[in-house]
């Protein structure tokens, strides 16, 4: 498009879309990652814990503090953590394939928008 020529409203409201969409999925990458590094540091602890005696004293983390806790106890709050997570991880890779599917299709439209410009609002002008 030349510079003269403006973007007609409609098309200008599917990209706001287009970028709203794609700051959306932005954001549930970054949450799906976040939960896959707490998914990693949850199964390395528990593989630690598995190691230890039950003699040996284990801690908690509690805001800045470490608490002693029990060996069964912590095995199973993080098994119990790990289960939330793998179920929110579910559910991101839902809400990110209906974000790709809905992009694609928003894609689509705009591309067709961009293509048919006489069909967005300005009818043809007959010259005479």
């Amino acid at each position: 498009m030349s510079q003269n020529q403006q973007i007609p409203p409609m098309v200008q409201e599917q990209l706001a879309k287009l970028q709203q969409t794609q700051q959306n999925l932005q954001m549930i990458l970054g949450q799906k990652q976040q939960l896959e590094l707490d998914q990693l540091e949850t199964g390395k602890a528990l593989e630690e814990l598995n190691k230890a005696d039950e003699n040996d004293a284990v801690f908690k983390h509690a805001g800045t503090i470490l608490i002693k806790s029990n060996k069964k106890d912590l095995i199973e709050e993080l098994e119990e953590k790990k289960e939330l997570a793998k179920t929110k991880a579910s559910l991101l890779a839902k809400q990110e394939e209906r974000l790709k599917t809905g992009l694609k299709e928003q894609e689509t439209k705009i591309q067709e928008m961009i293509k048919k410009p006489s069909s967005t609002g300005t009818q043809q002008s007959s010259s005479g």
